[in-house]
């Protein structure tokens, strides 16, 4: 077939839906290319009905239609396919290397200091909030033998509407997977690489909001908004490819962050999730007035970008907007809907009349119960054409073939009205979601530290908290009522309120993993979702909480807490006598180095000394040494942590 003649072929398709075309008759270019990276349905519907148009743009994988929508969009952007089309050079100005595309290579990656290295980093000062410190070491690859081996947890506890009770037992499904919602306190990274052992591949969304480094370009990080943008990115880097592995494959992950490194993590992330993974960065206006305080422009808006764990996944058709959904007023097993004329109603001509459309007026034979109907002639069967109550001859919104399809699949409703059959079409849920969120509910103010001071009755709490909406919405357009959804910089715990909203929402059992380093972040996140499902009366919802078991976090934890040099020569001794050191680290502790110590006469400078004694990879004691006595796991832990590790029947 000549390509003159596939053009025209394809407009025709394409032309057959009215949503395609504008009141001229003339093609929604724009709207069809929308579509096509929506990876919208009914298009593809469409584009399969014809074998031609079907083999130019979908492969055949393992019995499944891949659609190539790169091949399709450049297609109907040429200037041989719509006359105001501009050429395929003219509208494709890109870099390139050996004549390739950058997009189409593959190659492109994100090269900074420390690549290769791991970022050692836990928050642990406790009496600040905002401006965590951080204990942060970088570490080379051949420096880290068994740091992420699965670790002990100690402390359980469970929290529900009637109080908290000891940890006996752990929920599972059919297939053996914990389904307990867990709030677990300990360095994130370390975290993220034990739950790999129970929970890889069984989260279905990670949302995380990370430290934003807005302050500052040290080479290491004091504070959490502190960080040189390398060593930002060895934190962020490390934390994201275990996190990948975690989700399942038809995942997503949703990273919040502002412009300081939007640029920096965008690349980062096209890296480790792909670029053609990367669904859309959403800009949130969290402030509408903006920061009182900012020099030149005055922020009021964050990012979140979202990505897919493999090709061909996109977020879900529904709707977000309050407003809208009240339009989605009737249910049935495939979802929400509302009732739309199967009539093209719209008046003024455009293409819609039966002149204008001869093939899609057509008549429908419906059965006098309205059950059943035929394209065909039925003794007993009423004849129903596409007329208007004022007698205009409109069209069917579809050609006959599509609604004998939709009427198959229960998309099609009859009804007797006013003794005239009427014949509507279900609306499913949808909406188009934009990537520019602005409506109120947005407002971190109101809907993060209002609200969080609101649940727990006081103020100077957790800050910048996000809006609970912020989270529920992407909750909504990401996940179904069973998923496991994950948070490892948790803070005052939204998402983990925003998964028992949903869930109360839409009757759904989601779970949720929380995992927050700094106690007091700890305590907040407990206590707002005791609150929450005392106050929602959430009667069947509950949560566990538990902590990695500490050995030399312990004396980093008491390194970052002592006031004095004193204190550190004291904890100096307990170190050289009591922990796991580094190899190359002389236990011996002579006088003339006290001195020495002593008379550096900076506490941050005899922390750092101190801190880089201790061995990373013995933070926490490891399951595999759950046994040795001189960790001193107690009887009831062992129990659990066998039970979490193996399940009830090896415990």
């Amino acid at each position: 077939m000549s390509q003159k003649r596939f053009n025209d072929k394809l407009i025709e398709l394409l032309k057959s839906n009215s949503d395609y075309v504008d009141n001229t008759g003339e093609l929604l270019r724009d709207t069809i290319k929308e579509l096509a990276w929506d990876f919208d349905h009914d298009l593809f519907t469409l584009l399969l009905t014809d074998k031609e148009v079907e083999s130019k743009f979908f492969e055949e994988i393992n019995g499944r239609w891949i659609f190539n929508n790169n091949t399709f969009i450049d297609y109907i952007n040429d200037k041989d396919f719509l006359d105001d089309s501009y050429t395929k050079f003219r509208n494709k100005i890109r870099l390139t290397i050996d004549n390739r595309f950058l997009r189409e290579r593959g190659e492109v990656a994100l090269a900074f200091p420390f690549k290769d290295c791991v970022l050692e980093g836990g928050q642990t000062k406790e009496q600040k909030v905002r401006d965590d410190p951080f204990f942060n070491e970088l570490l080379a690859q051949d420096e880290i033998n068994r740091m992420y081996d699965p670790k002990v947890f100690t402390n359980w506890k469970r929290y529900s509407s009637e109080g908290k009770q000891e940890v006996r037992e752990f929920r599972r499904d059919n297939k053996g997977i914990i389904r307990e919602n867990l709030i677990i306190k300990g360095n994130n990274l370390i975290v993220l690489h034990t739950l790999k052992e129970k929970f890889e591949s069984k989260v279905k969304f990670i949302y995380i909001d990370p430290p934003f480094n807005t302050r500052g370009d040290k080479e290491t990080f004091t504070y959490r908004n502190n960080f040189k943008h390398s060593t930002w990115l060895t934190f962020m880097k490390n934390r994201l490819e275990v996190a990948k592995k975690l989700l399942t494959t038809d995942g997503f992950i949703a990273i919040a962050i502002d412009y300081h490194e939007l640029f920096y993590l965008g690349v980062l992330a096209d890296e480790i999730f792909g670029r053609d993974n990367r669904l859309g960065i959403v800009s949130v206006v969290h402030q509408a007035r903006g920061r009182w305080m900012d020099k030149g422009f005055s922020v009021s808006n964050e990012f979140m970008l979202v990505y897919a764990k493999t090709p061909m996944q996109n977020i879900k058709n529904v709707v977000i907007d309050h407003e809208k959904k009240k339009k989605f007023n009737l249910t049935d097993e495939q979802g929400n809907y509302y009732l739309k004329h199967y009539i093209v109603v719209q008046g003024g001509g455009g293409g819609t009349t039966r002149k204008d459309k001869p093939t899609f007026w057509y008549p429908i034979y419906v059965s006098k119960d309205l059950s059943k109907v035929s394209l065909e002639k039925v003794n007993d069967y009423e004849e129903v054409y596409p007329i208007t109550d004022t007698g205009r001859e409109m069209t069917w919104i579809t050609k006959p073939e599509t609604f004998m399809k939709r009427f198959k699949e229960g998309n099609v409703v009859i009804k007797r009205e006013d003794g005239k059959i009427v014949i509507y079409r279900k609306y499913r849920e949808q909406q188009i979601i934009t990537t520019h969120w602005i409506g109120s509910k947005y407002n971190a103010t109101s809907h993060g530290t209002i609200l969080l001071e609101k649940i727990l009755g006081r103020k100077d709490l957790v800050s910048y908290p996000k809006s609970l909406y912020t989270v529920l919405d992407i909750l909504k357009l990401t996940t179904d009522p069973n998923d496991i959804v994950l948070d490892f910089f948790a803070g005052s715990g939204t998402t983990a309120h925003a998964v028992l909203e949903l869930n109360k929402q839409d009757n759904g059992n989601r779970q949720f993993i929380l995992v927050e380093q700094l106690e007091p972040h700890i305590a907040v996140c407990k206590e707002r979702l005791e609150k929450v499902i005392t106050q929602e009366k959430i009667l069947n919802e509950n949560f566990l909480s538990c902590e990695l078991m500490q050995y030399n976090q312990t004396y980093i934890e008491k390194i970052q807490a002592a006031e004095t040099s004193e204190e550190l020569v004291t904890l100096w001794k307990d170190i050289a006598e009591n922990s796991f050191l580094n190899w190359y680290i002389n236990p011996k502790f002579p006088q003339n180095a006290v001195d020495d110590f002593i008379d550096i006469n900076d506490m941050d400078k005899q922390k750092s000394c101190l801190l880089s004694l201790l061995d990373k990879n013995q933070l926490y004691i490891h399951y595999s040494e759950i046994e040795d006595e001189k960790f001193d796991v107690s009887e009831s832990d062992k129990t659990l942590n066998n039970k979490f590790y193996w399940g009830d029947k090896n415990a």
